[in-house]
């Protein structure tokens, strides 16, 4: 399956199936990087507005997605706790991750703090990455998921609203 097959599919499972097909698109967001959730939020969000529904199921939308993404991320957590940063040096040296570019992830996450997964969540491309480092570096598992959770939640709930309003625009310029 190509990639944009994948995600097509992955499109109409958001279209067709609004808070299953966000929970499983923010699941798989978190573990395959290639669906950007810059795209199914603001998606579902448009959905939602397209459908004359309540705005409170644009926040419904936002956790729920937050909820996907906060299993696919405890996931990779699980994974990096388990392997460990020796571990993940071996199989990051073939996306060209260097023992540097670890020894800079260490400082930063000791420099920032655990805030690194709170605010991460909200940073495209950060966003997929920051359970590595939380599990290799043995974050407190609850705290890392009321965190994961929270930054998810923001995220999800503000790129619904954007497709939420970008359909009642075009509604408004369109119609």
């Amino acid at each position: 399956m190509s990639i944009e097959t994948f995600v097509q599919w992955v499109i109409s499972l958001v279209s067709d199936y609004l808070y299953v097909g966000i929970f499983s698109a923010s699941l798989l967001e978190t573990i395959f990087p290639p669906i950007p959730s810059e795209a199914i939020f603001p998606l579902a969000g448009f959905v939602v507005s397209k459908n004359n529904m309540s705005f409170f199921h644009v926040i419904g939308l936002g956790i729920t997605g937050a909820a996907g993404s906060t299993t696919g991320s405890f996931v990779t957590y699980l994974l990096a706790l388990k392997i460990g940063r020796e571990g993940l040096a071996r199989y990051l040296k073939y996306v060209r991750i260097t023992d540097e570019h670890m020894k800079k992830v260490d400082r930063w996450f000791a420099h920032h703090g655990e805030k690194v997964v709170l605010f991460g969540r909200m940073v495209p491309g950060i966003r997929e990455l920051v359970s590595i480092p939380a599990g290799f570096l043995k974050m407190k598992v609850l705290k890392f998921l009321i965190f994961t959770f929270v930054g998810s939640c923001v995220w999800g709930i503000s790129l619904s609203l954007v497709g939420y309003y970008f359909g009642i625009a075009s509604v408004h310029f369109f119609g």
